[in-house]
């Protein structure tokens, strides 16, 4: 069954955060867990393991998050604010996908900040950044990497309702893809056993369940046995974001 966290529940896991390399923001957890809320000497999850880690980042105006890489695969959407991503100008709604061991960055929050929402399908103990030796020498050292990054947006928010591909589907699954809907309208996406597992994130309007109601900024995670997320649109519609993981390659 897909892991669901609605924007009102995860509110109140809403903390002040800061990253080795400096810069300040406030961190919400909506799935799994982070080097912020994990209890001092608990062990990390394999990292070979199918682990959701989904939680939004609020970056402080006018930080630098220094350029860094994780263990992971992660999406990540800007829905609030601007900056700039390494060379690409970001803002609502952009959509980021770097591949593990790939070094990404740095992001440079505007005066207004910028916001965004990081999704992982595997556990990640938290940046390494390049400004680092030890964290250049490292990733030099991983067997079989590659750099691998992909960027879509900002969307048009006057685009026609349907069906969007925002990331074009790779051999691999990798792909993402806007859905809007008119109030009511009902749909099921694509099977998650295509890639390793999808995100669903409510960017606009509203999405309706069988198991709920979920506002703007809710996220879903479906592992790839389950069947194709679906739901429909409330009553103000529903611009949503899919993504999908590509499937795993051992590095």
């Amino acid at each position: 069954m897909p892991l669901i966290a609605s924007a009102e529940a995860a509110r109140v896991n809403r903390r002040r955060g800061q990253a080795a390399d400096g810069v300040t923001f406030w961190h919400t957890l909506y799935l799994g867990t982070s080097r912020y809320n994990m209890p001092p000497g608990t062990p990390d999850p394999d990292a070979r393991a199918l682990f959701p880690m989904a939680f939004l980042v609020e970056q402080d105006p006018g930080s630098v998050a220094q350029a860094h890489f994780h263990q992971a695969d992660q999406f990540q959407v800007v829905v609030a604010g601007r900056a700039t991503l390494g060379t690409h100008a970001v803002a609502p709604v952009t959509v980021h996908f770097a591949g593990a061991y790939t070094a990404y960055g740095p992001i440079r929050a505007s005066e207004a900040g910028v916001h965004y929402f990081t999704l992982r399908n595997g556990f990640d103990p938290g940046a390494r950044f390049m400004q680092q030796a030890e964290n250049r020498a490292a990733l030099r050292a991983v067997a079989g990497r590659r750099h691998r990054e992909a960027v879509a947006g900002p969307v048009d928010a006057a685009e026609p309702t349907g069906v969007v591909p925002l990331l074009p589907t790779e051999p691999d699954g990798l792909a993402a893809w806007r859905y809007r809907l008119e109030a009511g309208q009902a749909f099921s996406g694509p099977p998650p056993g295509s890639g390793a597992g999808q995100y669903w994130l409510v960017v606009a309007g509203s999405l309706r369940r069988e198991d709920g109601d979920y506002s703007a900024l809710s996220c879903a995670f479906t592992h790839p046995t389950d069947a194709p997320f679906a739901g429909r649109a409330g009553p103000d519609g529903l611009d949503v974001i899919a993504m999908q993981f590509p499937r795993r390659e051992q590095v």
